[in-house]
């Protein structure tokens, strides 16, 4: 009813294509669907046949304030049922360009995990950049469809984490879900204007 609607609605997408060997993913999936007004869509568990209901899946998108992209991050990016779906959901026309403006207005926001320490992202680490340097694929993607690319929340080093700092990232993430939008630094983010798409950019094939 009405009445009882969440002030704001949430979607978490969860990409993990072994949920059985995730210590973190797992958890924060689990933390996810005890929040109030939060949806979760296990997209491994949806399409293992990679056959993503896009349709479905843009009615989720456009019924929420907040998309979460929830991954692990394998080989510098996204697993890739979840670029599937980027590919898939994020259409032009809709998300995107012309006439494309249902996710206008609405947050992006990234929570991931790495297996490599933070140290491992620096120009003296084995991956030779800052974990910053990684994130404009995300950030773009954010700007192209008008909507406003939150802090992401990443744990590095998950594999040597203790329990402790597990517990604790946990606790960080059911708490964001739980506060949005009443989020300190969100009051001096502004909101992004969509990226204008010339129409002969993308002609009709």
């Amino acid at each position: 009813m009405d009445e009882q609607a969440p002030k704001s609605r949430v979607l978490v997408l969860a990409a993990h294509p072994n949920w059985r060997e995730s210590r973190v993913n797992r958890r924060l999936v689990e933390a996810a669907r005890s929040v109030p007004g939060v949806q979760v869509r296990d997209l491994y568990a949806l399409y293992p046949d990679f056959d993503v209901d896009a349709a479905v899946e843009q009615q989720a998108c456009a019924a929420a304030d907040l998309l979460v992209l929830l991954h692990p991050i394998q080989w510098y990016s996204m697993p890739p049922l979840q670029k599937l779906w980027l590919d898939e959901v994020l259409a032009y026309g809709w998300a995107y360009g012309h006439d494309g403006t249902a996710l206008q207005g609405k947050d992006l926001w990234l929570a991931a995990t790495t297996g490599g320490p933070e140290s491992a992202y620096h120009p003296t680490g084995y991956n030779r950049y800052f974990f910053d340097a990684f994130m404009p694929p995300y950030e773009q993607t954010a700007t192209l469809c008008g909507m406003r690319f939150l802090p992401p929340l990443v744990m590095h080093g998950v594999r040597r984490a203790s329990e402790e700092q597990v517990e604790q990232h946990v606790a960080v993430f059911r708490e964001r879900l739980g506060s949005y939008p009443d989020w300190p630094e969100i009051e001096d983010l502004p909101m992004c204007p969509a990226c204008d798409v010339p129409a002969d950019d993308r002609p009709h094939q």
